[in-house]
């Protein structure tokens, strides 16, 4: 099977690190390169979506606030996906989260799911909320 086209960066901090994630949500594991995501804080997050818990076997997920603090950082891998991954891996985040184009300590820019109610002002991208509501 050949490789898929690789046209996206996304920094993932979280769940979508995990293989069994990797493989319901990109039909592939997936290789990437430690970063730091600057100027956020990591806390956890109680997931109510069953089909999301049943995916990653967790009830809490590890989610983003942007705090503007260069102290703050967030240790993650940079996957290399294409576009319909990454609108896959939209499909998969529950609506507390967002995607933002981020610049990482490396200085790779990437996209990366945030808590929608921390995220950086003008920085979402407007068809990037998680698509499953909390229930």
């Amino acid at each position: 099977m050949a490789e898929p086209s690789t046209g996206e960066l996304l920094f993932s901090y979280g769940t979508l690190q995990l293989d069994a994630v990797q493989l319901s949500t990109f039909g592939r594991k997936l290789v990437g390169t430690p970063d730091e995501l600057p100027g956020f804080a990591q806390s956890m997050m109680k997931i109510e979506d069953a089909a999301v818990v049943a995916t990653s076997g967790k009830t809490h997920h590890p989610i983003v606030a942007f705090t503007g603090r260069e102290s703050d950082t967030v240790a993650g891998t940079v996957f290399q996906i294409t576009r319909e991954e990454l609108l896959n891996a939209d499909k998969y985040e529950v609506a507390a989260y967002t995607r933002i184009p981020a610049v990482l300590r490396s200085g790779v820019r990437a996209w990366v799911y945030v808590d929608a109610r921390y995220a950086p002002p003008g920085r979402r991208d407007p068809g990037a909320t998680g698509k499953r509501s909390p229930r």
